[in-house]
Parts: structure tokens; sequence; C-alpha cells
């Protein structure tokens, strides 16, 4: 089968974006920002870049998300390619996007906020400019398979936390609402948690404070690798 191309069809810009989810021990969030310049000035848009005819678009979403963070040891994953024609009203655009998991903690949110980013609640995402809402609800299937056959608490929970706040994570990720005992005897069944010493009291309101854990590393990067169904209904 012979192939060839025609100059005219090499008039194809590429952009790469990123979905970067982030939980700060209640909510789901992800990061959006305000489109600068046209078209759609002070538009919400999720995190992009343009991709050079030179560049590999994994390089400039990695470097992208970099330069939002500060920090360059975040895990993407590829989503798909978003190549409708009209996705753009300047000219033909495909979008290779991406989604990345972050550990969210009061001074990177405050970095973020301060360099003009902003997070939503991901089940409250506003209209977004181009196919960024479609983008979105990409990555957000992606997570809840991923949060279905992986344990994806590492890289969203901080080293050490309650059980409230890894079964409001899953929550979050997968829309549903867990009963407490069944949920909390299945994880710690699981193998996947160790206790500390440590207490927290989760809020004023607390009868008694929460015990803090931790993941175990061994059994985490194990059931990384090979998977399993994690249902807890």
């Amino acid at each position: 089968m012979r192939v060839e191309f025609s100059p005219d069809e090499f008039k194809v810009a590429l952009a790469t974006s990123v979905v970067v989810f982030g939980f700060d021990g209640e909510n789901l969030k992800t990061l959006v920002a305000k489109k600068m310049g046209q078209p759609f000035e002070g538009a919400w848009i999720i995190p992009s870049c343009i991709v050079r005819a030179t560049e590999d678009p994994a390089y400039v979403a990695n470097e992208l998300l970099t330069r939002i963070t500060g920090q360059s040891d975040w895990m993407l994953e590829k989503l798909n390619g978003f190549a409708e024609p009209y996705r753009n009203p300047v000219g033909r655009v495909i979008n290779i996007a991406y989604y990345c998991t972050i550990r969210l903690d009061e001074a990177l949110e405050h970095n973020l906020k301060k360099e003009g980013y902003t997070w939503v609640p991901s089940n409250a995402i506003p209209r977004l400019a181009y196919d960024h809402n479609e983008i979105m609800e990409y990555a957000k299937e992606r997570l809840k398979r991923r949060v279905k056959r992986r344990p994806i608490g590492f890289s969203l929970l901080p080293a050490e936390f309650t059980l409230n706040n890894i079964q409001r994570l899953y929550e979050c990720a997968l829309g549903k609402t867990f009963d407490k005992r069944n949920f909390r005897r299945k994880l710690l069944k699981s193998q996947l948690l160790l206790e500390t010493d440590q207490f927290i009291r989760s809020s004023e309101r607390a009868k008694r404070p929460s015990r803090l854990y931790k993941f175990n590393e061994k059994k985490y990067r194990t059931l990384t690798l090979k998977g399993y169904d994690f249902v807890y209904q």
C-alpha cells in the first residue's frame, strides 16, 4: 500500500493538554486556567501548550506540568488524541491529551493560585473552551477505571492519612457512597495499609481522634503491577 502526503496535508498544528487531579482530604479537584489571547480569551481551559514540529508531545506535557507545579516527578499517562476538524476555530489542531494525579498540599495549592490557576471540584467542572469538557470527562472516566484496578492513593494522599480520607477519595473518584464499616473491613483486609502510632482530630466536632495510616509500599507496588478489583460495595 502506497501512502503519500502533499504539502497541504502538513498544515496541521499539534497541542497537548494535561488534566491534573488533586485531593485536599475532602474533595477531588482538577486544575483549570483562564485562556489568554484569542480565540476564547478569558474562558476556562485545561492547562495546555503548543507542541512544535520537532518536539515529542509527552516531553512537552511533562515540561508543562513541571513549569506549573515546580516539580518534575509526577507520573503522566496518555489519554487520547482529540482531532475533531473544527475543535479550534483558527485552524486544524490535534490535541494529544494526558492526565496526572498529584499530591496536593497548602504550599502547592497557594503557588498555583498565585500563578493564575484555579482548583475546581471534579464534579462541578465549569464550561471550558474548545473541546476541553470532552477531554475532562475522558480523564474522569480513565481515573475511575484506574481506581478500580490500581491503588492510586500514593499520588493523591499525604504520606499519612485517616481511613476517612481514603474512603472520601474513592467516593469522589467513583461518584459513589460506601458503607463505612464494609469499606474499612475490606480495605484493611487487603493489607495495603499499615497502622501508625499517630492520631489526628479530623474536626472540632469529632468525638475522638482518628488513627493515621500509611501505605505498605511493598504490597502497594505488587498490586500496582498486578492490578486487582477494587470493589467495596
